[in-house]
């Protein structure tokens, strides 16, 4: 569970970024068992989006001690928009309170002021579930709606060491689980109903590519 406020509007960045084919892959997810698929809703034209998975791999190793202790751990993921295309350049880890199974996100004036800055697009979140599976709880999807709402690319990240597929890539589906986001104002965990297009509330996302070459920063402010 992870409670961050809804990310600031941002305008286009126009930084340059090498980008060769040859250096770009689209991340594949294993281990699918904790959510039903149905038609996928990406049928809507998505812009791609590039992250470099040594970006996952430091979130995870600035996590590792809160892990140990069984501690989630949260971060927000920035990008500039240029010919199209989402290139996530950086990780924001605010100050935050967390337990087991939550991560509250504390003075995000800081977080913003670092996106306005740079004018980045807040494109997604990432957060850890320490001694969970890789799944989206209700309290997750509520924090991805305020992203989502807002850039449809936006992405959540779940890393999970203990699950054999060790991290997912998730959205809400469109129209259907962003309907039932929407209509709802329940708080805290609480089940979520079905979507009435039959798809699940949420899925993983196929527009999401690892970049070798896409550098990145990290703003640690904890």
């Amino acid at each position: 569970m992870v409670t961050l406020s809804s990310p600031s509007p941002s305008l286009s960045c126009v930084e340059n970024v090498t980008c060769k084919s040859s250096h770009v892959s689209r991340v594949l997810i294993s281990g699918t068992d904790n959510i039903n698929h149905g038609e996928s809703s990406e049928a809507k034209i998505l812009r791609d989006v590039h992250i470099s998975e040594r970006l996952l791999e430091d979130f995870t190793e600035l996590a590792r001690e809160n892990t140990e202790k069984d501690l989630e751990t949260c971060g927000t993921l920035a990008a500039f928009l240029e010919r199209g295309i989402f290139y996530v350049t950086t990780l924001i880890i605010p100050k935050q309170e967390s337990t087991s199974n939550s991560c509250q996100a504390m003075n995000e004036v800081e977080v913003f002021s670092i996106q306005n800055e740079r004018e980045l697009y807040p494109v997604g979140w990432i957060h850890t579930h320490p001694s969970q599976g890789c799944f989206m709880s209700s309290v997750d999807l509520h924090t991805h709606y305020s992203y989502q709402v807002m850039v449809p690319e936006a992405f959540a990240i779940v890393v999970a060491p203990t699950d054999s597929s060790n991290y997912g890539i998730f959205k809400l589906t469109d129209p259907g689980g962003m309907e039932v986001l929407r209509g709802c104002s329940e708080t805290g965990f609480h089940p979520h109903k079905e979507p009435e297009d039959g798809n699940p509330v949420y899925e993983h996302c196929s527009n999401v590519y690892k970049n070798s070459n896409l550098r990145f920063e990290i703003f640690d402010l904890r």
